[in-house]
C-alpha cells in the first residue's frame, strides 16, 4: 500500500494527489528558500551597514580625541611662543658651560615641565634655537644636531600654521612645531612630540580580530599601521588615494581575500584612516545563522511535505472511492458497493450525480431487455403467421394431385405432416424448443417435400449423443437451413442429393451442422446471403432465411454463436449453426 501511495505521488501526470503533493512542495520550497534568502541577504546587509557604522563612528571618535590631543599643544605651542622668558633666553650672548647658560636652561627645563605635567601623551617638549641653543624635557635626546635635519627644515617652511611631522624611528611619535618669531624675525622653534603609544591605542579600532587599520598622512606617510601581517604600503596607498579620503565603504577583493574597506579624511589634520575588515570574520556569525536558517528550512519543508501528503491524501480519498465506483460499473456491475461518499463539496456533489446516471442506466437496460424480449415475441408471433400462400398452395395442389394419382397411403403422408408442421409454427409460442421437436419439424418438412422432386430427397441425420435432443434451441432454427440446402443445393445438381444434418457437443457449445452435395457458393454468394436487406432468397416455407436465424441467434447471446458457411463451387456446402449449451433449466 505504501508503494502504491508513493508511486501515485510521484506520477503527478496521472495522480491528483501527485500534482497535489508537487504543487504544494513547489510553492513551499520557493517560499521557503525566497524568504531565507532574503533574510540572508538583509542580514548581510545589516551587518555590513552597521560594521561601516560602527568603525566610522570609532575612527571619527579617534580622530576627535587626536585632534583634542593636538588642539591642548597647539595652544602649549602659542604658550612658549609668546612667552618673554623663551624669547629673552633664545636671544642671550650665554655659552656652555656657564652659570648665567645654566640657570638659563633650569628656568626653561621647569617650565616646559611645568607645560607637559600631566600629560602622559606628550613625550617630549623642546625649544630649538637657530643659534644653536637647544632646550627639552622627555625623551628622546636632542641636540644642536637637530639644526641640520629635514625635520627643521619641514617646520620653518610650514611652521607659521599647524604643522606635523611623523618621525619614523625608534620612537615613532608625531612631532608638532610652531616658530618662534622676535621682531618679525624666526628665531627658532618650539616642538612637541606626541607619544607613539598614545596614536596606537587611540586608533585601536578592531571590529575583528584580524581586522587591520592604516593612518596616512598627505604625504603618504603612515602615522599608524598594525604591527604584524598587515598589506604592504603600495596596496595600502592605491586603495587611499581610490577613495580619496571620502567618508565611504566599498567591498574588494585583495590577495584573492575579500575586505570591506571604510575611509574617512579628518578635516583638522587632513590624516586618511583606512578599516581593512575581512569579510569572512565579518560574516562569520552571519553564515552560522544562515546554516541555522537553511536547517530550520529543511525541518519545515520536511513538516510540510508529510502534512501536504496527508492533506492531499484526505482531498483525494473519494475520488479514489468514486473511480473505484465507475471501474466496478464499467465491469458490468450496475449495483454500487456499499461505500458512500456523503460530503458536500464537488466531489459529493459528482458522486450523487454518477449515482442518479447509474440508476437511470440501470433502468434503461432493463427496459431494453424487456423491449427486445418483447420485440423477439413479436417477431416469432410475426413469422408464424407469415407462412406463404403460395408454399400452401402448392402443398395442397401435391396433396390434390397424389388424392388422383395414388390414392390414400400417400395422401395421408402429406397430410399428417402438413398438419404436424402447422401444429408446431402456428400452434406453439414458444420462443425454445427441445432440439427433438425441431427435429421433428424438420422431418414433416422434408416429408411434404420429397414429392416435388422427381428425385428422391436423401436426408441423413446423425447424433453424437441421444442426451443432446433434450437441449433447448430457438424455434425454426434448423428448417430454414435444410430448407435452403434442399431448394438452391440439392434440386439444382445433377446427381443424387443428399443432406447429411450433424449434432454433436464441443465444449459448453452445441454445434449442428447441415452439409448439402449440391452446386455450391461462391464467396461472393455467402457475403451476399449475409449482406441482404430483405431475404428474397429465403425460405420458402417460413419467411427465414440464413441471415434472419444468424441475427436472432447473435442478438441473444453474442457474435461468437450464428450461422457459419463453408462451400466449394460444385462439391458441397456446409451451414455451421453454433448455439450455447442449454438445458431446461437454464433457458429462462
Amino acid at each position: 500500500m505504501r508503494l502504491y501511495s508513493l508511486k501515485r505521488l510521484f506520477t503527478p501526470s496521472v495522480s491528483i494527489q501527485g500534482k497535489i503533493f508537487v504543487a504544494f512542495s513547489l510553492v513551499t520550497l520557493f517560499g521557503i528558500v525566497a524568504v531565507t534568502s532574503i533574510v540572508y541577504l538583509y542580514m548581510r546587509e545589516t551587518v555590513k551597514n552597521n560594521a561601516f557604522t560602527s568603525v566610522m563612528e570609532s575612527i571619527r571618535q579617534a580622530d576627535e580625541s587626536v585632534n583634542v590631543r593636538l588642539e591642548e599643544i597647539g595652544r602649549l605651542n602659542t604658550v612658549v611662543a609668546t612667552n618673554n622668558t623663551v624669547l629673552a633666553t633664545l636671544q642671550s650672548d650665554t655659552q656652555e658651560p656657564s652659570y648665567e647658560w645654566f640657570l638659563e636652561q633650569k628656568r626653561l627645563e621647569e617650565f616646559l615641565s611645568a607645560l607637559i605635567a600631566y600629560k602622559p601623551y606628550i613625550s617630549r617638549a623642546a625649544v630649538v634655537g637657530l643659534n644653536g641653543k637647544v632646550y627639552f624635557v622627555g625623551s628622546p635626546w636632542l641636540d644642536k644636531t637637530v639644526l641640520n635635519t629635514p625635520m627643521m627644515e619641514y617646520f620653518l617652511q610650514h611652521g607659521s600654521g599647524r604643522a606635523y611631522y611623523h618621525q619614523a624611528g625608534f620612537n615613532d611619535s608625531i612631532i608638532t612645531g610652531r616658530e618662534l618669531r622676535y621682531n618679525r624675525k624666526v628665531i627658532g622653534l618650539v616642538l612637541f612630540d606626541l607619544n607613539a603609544d598614545s596614536i596606537k591605542k587611540t586608533y585601536d579600532v578592531k571590529p575583528t580580530p584580524d581586522s587591520k587599520l592604516y593612518v596616512i598622512d598627505d604625504k603618504n606617510e603612515f602615522i599608524y599601521e598594525p604591527g604584524t601581517s598587515g598589506l604592504d604600503k603600495d596596496t595600502v596607498i592605491s586603495l587611499s588615494q581610490e577613495l580619496a579620503g571620502s567618508n565611504a565603504s566599498v567591498e574588494k577583493v585583495i590577495h584573492r581575500k575579500s575586505y570591506l574597506v571604510i575611509s574617512r579624511k579628518s578635516e583638522y589634520t587632513g590624516w586618511t584612516t583606512l578599516a581593512l575588515v575581512p569579510m569572512e570574520s565579518l560574516l562569520n556569525e552571519t553564515v552560522r545563522i544562515r546554516n541555522v536558517l537553511a536547517q530550520v528550512a529543511i525541518i519545515v519543508f520536511i513538516i510540510i511535505a508529510i502534512g501536504t501528503i496527508q492533506v492531499s491524501s484526505r482531498i483525494t480519498r473519494n475520488i479514489r472511492k468514486l473511480r473505484s465506483m465507475m471501474k466496478h460499473v464499467m465491469d458490468g456491475n450496475m449495483t454500487l458497493p456499499a461505500a458512500e461518499i456523503r460530503s458536500n463539496d464537488e466531489i459529493g456533489q459528482l458522486y450523487q450525480v454518477f449515482r442518479r446516471m447509474v440508476e437511470e442506466l440501470k433502468r434503461l437496460l432493463e427496459g431494453i431487455m424487456a423491449t427486445e424480449r418483447q420485440k423477439r415475441e413479436a417477431e416469432l408471433a410475426v413469422l408464424q403467421a407469415q407462412i406463404r400462400p403460395h408454399f400452401l398452395y402448392n402443398t395442397l395442389n401435391t396433396v390434390k394431385y397424389l388424392a388422383k394419382l395414388n390414392g390414400v397411403p400417400n395422401i395421408v403422408e402429406v397430410s399428417e405432416s402438413l398438419i404436424e408442421l402447422m401444429r408446431g409454427v402456428l400452434g406453439n409460442s414458444n420462443e425454445f424448443l427441445t432440439l427433438q421437436e425441431e427435429l421433428q419439424y424438420v422431418r414433416s418438412y422434408v416429408n411434404i417435400e420429397k414429392y416435388k422432386y422427381v428425385e428422391p430427397i436423401d436426408v441423413t441425420m446423425e447424433i453424437e449423443n441421444e442426451e443432446l435432443l433434450q437441449c433447448r434451441v430457438l424455434k425454426l432454427m434448423l428448417q430454414p437451413i435444410v430448407e435452403n440446402a434442399i431448394i438452391h443445393g440439392i434440386t439444382s445438381a445433377e446427381h443424387g442429393g443428399l443432406v447429411v444434418i450433424r449434432i454433436y457437443k464441443e465444449g459448453q457449445e452445441l454445434i449442428i451442422e447441415v452439409t448439402d452435395n449440391g452446386k455450391g457458393m461462391s464467396k461472393e454468394q455467402i457475403e451476399a446471403l449475409f449482406e441482404a436487406k430483405s431475404d428474397q432468397a429465403g425460405s420458402r416455407f417460413s419467411g427465414m432465411g440464413v441471415r434472419n436465424v444468424h441475427e436472432r441467434i447473435v442478438r441473444l447471446y453474442g457474435e461468437s454463436y450464428g450461422v457459419f458457411l463453408y462451400s466449394e463451387p460444385g462439391q458441397y456446402t456446409r451451414v455451421q449453426i453454433r448455439f450455447p449449451f442449454l438445458d431446461q433449466s437454464e433457458v429462462g
